[in-house]
């Protein structure tokens, strides 16, 4: 009933930038909370960044000062745009939304991730 589409992954060179986007379709009321996680192989899925629909935001420890995530709430779509990118940063990156659906049911989403690789 609701499906995250992201976008934007892709090979990028260190130090470089890339953006990813996710756009938030189906039966939704409201979208409270939208983010980024990101897995690497063989570890945990971690929060990248989230941000509410009021706008406040907040980050991991190892991408503030280089990510800013953004959203705009008339497109249900949430931003990440990544700069100053380092190998480190290579993972499946996940966008998940808290949503309130039209029938007044809460859950959260994940989209199907899309992958970032920083190599030179």
């Amino acid at each position: 009933q609701v499906q995250l589409v992201e976008s934007g992954g892709g090979l990028v060179q260190p130090g470089g930038s890339l953006r990813l986007s996710c756009v938030a379709s189906g039966r939704i009321f409201s979208i409270p909370a939208m983010g980024w996680y990101r897995q690497a192989p063989g570890k945990q899925r971690e929060l990248v960044a989230a941000t509410t629909s009021g706008g406040s935001a907040n980050y991991a420890d190892s991408v503030k000062g280089r990510f800013t995530i953004s959203r705009d709430n008339a497109k249900k779509a949430v931003y990440l745009q990544m700069n100053s990118v380092k190998p480190e940063d290579t993972a499946a990156y996940y966008c998940n939304a808290d949503v309130i659906g039209s029938g007044f049911n809460r859950n959260h989403y994940w989209g199907q991730g899309t992958q970032v690789t920083v190599s030179s």
